[in-house]
């Protein structure tokens, strides 16, 4: 490595360093200055100020689940798509345009796919019946 390279990664270095340094000063002082007072009522699992029911592990629906993943994905994804909107009249004015809202297009194509594919496969109901099918043999 050259002193060049060195040169250009030391404040990269520097404030890696500084980041955990100030995560493990930070953990080891609420460590050490943290009031210690267990009780019960501390103990108990936060149910936003309600008495608990039953016990914390129990089962729920894997609908939240499921939801909450699609969710994810597409706000990441629609995310993804601003910093090619922001810069798309800079890349139609080098002639990249139709390359550029070909691959923008695509992508929206394969979300609608994606999201039309959890339609249609009933994710997105919230109540979800469950209808046993009855083939006939004959």
């Amino acid at each position: 490595m050259t002193p060049a390279q060195f040169d250009g990664l030391m404040p990269i270095v520097i404030l890696m360093g500084i980041a955990v340094l100030l995560f493990v000063g930070g953990h080891f002082a609420s460590v050490l200055l943290a009031p210690k007072k267990p009780s019960h009522q501390k103990s108990m699992p936060y149910e936003c100020g309600e008495e608990p029911v039953g016990s914390a592990w129990s089962m729920f629906n894997v609908r939240f689940y499921v939801v909450g993943l699609i969710f994810i994905i597409f706000d990441v994804e629609s995310v993804l798509m601003f910093p090619v909107v922001s810069v798309f009249r800079e890349l139609t004015e080098k002639g990249e345009g139709f390359y550029i809202l070909d691959i923008l297009l695509s992508f929206i194509a394969i979300l609608v796919m994606g999201i039309a594919y959890c339609w249609k496969k009933g994710d997105l109901d919230w109540v979800k019946s469950f209808q046993v099918s009855v083939k006939n043999n004959k």
